[in-house]
């Protein structure tokens, strides 16, 4: 997210909404990649990579203060597409989960 906070800003301007889209697309891809043995960490490490992320798209002043100013206003002007997101690997992540688990009980209902 980082990563793509410094695309944005180059690319499209230190865009709120562009950056806050393309977080979708990588919630999705986190949900859908990450191990089986680390499937319900992926809704808790996103908004902190989206936080990490909004570093440089955030409005920046002069001083620390105003870095910090500009990152918590974005944070709280793009909650929805932050919440969004977080819903939907957490969506994906339960449906794999509980896919794990059956097929789990399966294997153990199995005669040997």
């Amino acid at each position: 997210m980082l990563v793509l906070g410094y695309v944005d800003a180059l690319l499209f301007g230190s865009s709120l909404t562009a950056y806050s889209v393309l977080f979708l697309p990588v919630c999705v891809l986190t949900a859908v990649w990450v191990r089986n043995g680390d499937l319900m960490t992926a809704p808790v490490v996103l908004p902190i990579a989206f936080t990490v992320g909004l570093i440089p798209v955030a409005d920046t002043g002069g001083g620390l203060g105003d870095h910090l100013m500009g990152l918590f206003t974005a944070l709280a002007t793009q909650a929805g597409w932050l919440y969004g997101g977080t819903l939907i690997a957490g969506l994906i992540v339960t449906v794999r989960k509980a896919a794990l688990l059956a097929r789990r009980a399966a294997a153990r209902r199995r005669p040997q």
